[in-house]
């Protein structure tokens, strides 16, 4: 046996007993960042230099790496230039409407953009382990050819040094937002490209969203004394800057202040800057340290986060119950961007909302610290999966911290559910296994990824039952955290939780566009008729309310599952039979149950978890 293979097979034996192959064969890639930047706020240029420890864990040697350089999209004639004067629904933050309301005219702000406006990354030099590495930019994509292969299972030092430009227009990195702050900094630094079983992932960016290795992250930022600065990791010298002690003795070098994060174990470093930002805090039950940092331009402002501060705490601590513990010790909530974004113990938001506005984002931003930065997840391929969870998790947490819980009692994401309805009937619907780049409108895109996704991992409760889908999730953490889980991994894990099996729900609910239709109708009140008139089946509850005033909840298994869900705990199901009737299978039209006693009342499940388009015939009344 080669020298080589042996190697490789330690390797995986050694990634077995540390719980890493949570598939046969399963590795990832690690990156390690040593940054510093001096940034002028002047010109929006900064300097910068990197030291990064890449760690090869494939069982393939690499003649090559990539980087992502994302700004260098914020140019006229870049991809995401073009991509918004080409699709019919551009991204409204980043159009100008040179027509009128009646006849619009939609036109590219980053065409538009002047030398000293537009966004670049430079490179001045690239080292691999001490020797001078060759290099191409194209695009947003960084081609770096080494001098000596990268073997499988070692590590190697890159070494670089670039110059970039903060872009005008705000995409969520960007200068000057509309809210006024100075500098939101995302994808901010040559960020290592994702490699793992299916290669190199080398997405040009057009405006979605990414993937990344794990790794630490050490960063030092130079940047005027006047500035503070909110970002991801924890602050290693509070007492050396602005806004985080009370009395700070701040080092200047050049009329600059030097600030130092670090943080372990993320896979995206983002952070943003102001000279009127304010900082506040609390602690978690579970210990962890919330910061905000914000402008606060008026008192109601100053308040809204406040109360947004306190019910973030609540939020991580129910969440952490829920979906698995939180675990870094910092999570930092800063004004900047476009909207909402996510990074690695960080998000920017824009602040000037209402208070449900501003805490809405804060709680989907947040529970992105589980369905992106927990879990890897590829954005590019499995949006929804990132999107769509993170959405169900944010409205558990509207429902049980901001409005009155029995509002939505029986299906806490129904506005999700209404969304989606509203995407199937449009005819723009795609499937959400389209790579999120290349769906044809921007109105698919979201609903797919956020509302449909939502609805799947609500619907699959309604598949497995609520509390297997509960246990699905609490697996799923210990399983696959600080890791890149697949769709698939999820579904394996919900069907060993449940005994169900779930490929036709993945294939038909995420691979298609077939909607789910049932309707009753009946002979007389014994006999009651379901008709699947679409082509999707599903698993079915049916409540009936006898003429004589008492229940019974008829449960019809898929055949495809080979088993079927345990009783749930419904207030509406307390004290009522529950029949378990013979299964299903696709391939037939009809189903007839023949009660024994007349009817009064039937309905296909009330808890409207299913995702029936037409919701008109799911009940009868005799």
């Amino acid at each position: 046996m080669k020298l080589k293979q042996v190697i490789t097979i330690v390797i995986l034996f050694l990634m077995t007993l540390t719980g890493m192959a949570q598939r046969p064969g399963y590795w990832q890639q690690h990156v390690d960042y040593k940054m510093n930047i001096d940034v002028n706020e002047v010109t929006f240029q900064y300097d910068g230099e990197m030291t990064l420890k890449y760690s090869n864990n494939s069982t393939q040697d690499l003649s090559k790496v990539y980087f992502h350089l994302y700004f260098n999209a914020f140019q006229p004639g870049s991809m995401m230039d073009e991509r918004l004067k080409s699709i019919v629904d551009p991204d409204s933050r980043m159009v100008t409407n040179i027509g009128t309301k009646e006849k619009p005219q939609l036109e590219s702000r980053i065409e538009k953009l002047s030398p000293n406006q537009i966004g670049f990354q430079k490179i001045k030099s690239i080292k691999f382990n001490g020797a001078k590495a060759s290099f191409i930019e194209d695009g947003t994509i960084l081609e770096v050819v080494l001098p000596k292969k990268l073997k499988a299972g070692t590590t190697a030092v890159f070494e670089l040094t670039w110059q970039a430009q903060v872009p005008e227009q705000i995409r969520r990195s960007g200068r000057n937002s509309k809210e006024g702050v100075a500098l939101s900094m995302t994808q901010w630094y040559p960020k290592m490209a994702h490699f793992d079983e299916q290669g190199w992932h080398l997405d040009e960016y057009v405006g979605r969203e990414f993937i990344a290795p794990f790794g630490d992250f050490d960063v030092q930022i130079q940047i005027h004394k006047d500035y503070i600065i909110g970002s991801s990791g924890r602050l290693q010298n509070p007492k050396d800057v602005k806004g985080y002690v009370a009395n700070p003795q701040i080092k200047l070098k050049n009329n600059k202040a030097t600030w130092h994060f670090k943080a372990k174990n993320i896979h995206d470093f983002a952070w943003a800057a102001d000279p009127k930002f304010v900082v506040d805090s609390t602690k978690t039950k579970s210990n962890v340290t919330l910061y905000t940092v914000f402008l606060p331009t008026n008192p109601e402002v100053i308040a809204n986060w406040k109360t947004a501060l306190n019910l973030a705490s609540e939020f991580f601590d129910l969440t952490g119950k829920q979906f698995g513990a939180y675990p870094w010790d910092t999570y930092t909530i800063v004004q900047g961007g476009d909207g909402g974004m996510e990074y690695g113990t960080v998000t920017l938001i824009t602040g000037g909302r209402n208070l449900k506005g501003l805490v809405g984002v804060i709680f989907h931003e947040a529970a992105h610290s589980w369905f992106q930065h927990l879990y890897g997840i590829n954005e590019t391929v499995d949006e929804w999966m990132d999107e769509g969870f993170t959405s169900y998790i944010e409205e558990l947490g509207m429902s049980a911290l901001f409005e009155k819980p029995a509002v939505r009692a029986l299906n806490p994401i129904a506005m999700a559910y209404a969304a989606y309805y509203k995407l199937a009937k449009s005819g723009k619907e795609e499937p959400m296994s389209l790579l999120a780049d290349y769906y044809h409108t921007n109105y698919a895109y979201s609903n797919q990824a956020y509302n449909k996704g939502a609805v799947y991992a609500e619907q699959l409760g309604y598949i497995i039952g609520r509390d297997n889908l509960h246990q699905t999730f609490l697996k799923f953490y210990d399983l696959w955290k600080f890791k890149h889980p697949t769709p698939n991994d999820f579904k394996r894990i919900a069907e060993e939780v449940s005994g169900i099996n779930l490929k036709w729900y993945n294939n038909l609910f995420i691979n298609t566009t077939r909607v789910i239709d049932y309707a009753l109708s009946a002979e007389n009140s014994k006999n009651i008729l379901i008709s699947n008139k679409s082509n999707f089946a599903m698993p079915l509850d049916v409540l009936v309310e006898y003429e004589d005033g008492t229940q019974e909840l008829f449960y019809i298994p898929l055949r495809e599952m080979r088993g079927y869900k345990p009783t749930e705990e419904f207030s509406i199901y307390q004290g009522v039979k529950r029949t378990v009737l013979t299964d299903w299978f696709w391939t037939k039209p009809t189903y007839t149950i023949a009660l024994s006693k007349p009817a009064k009342v039937v309905q296909i499940d009330p808890t409207e978890r299913l995702a029936d388009i037409n919701q008109e015939n799911n009940s009868l009344k005799f």
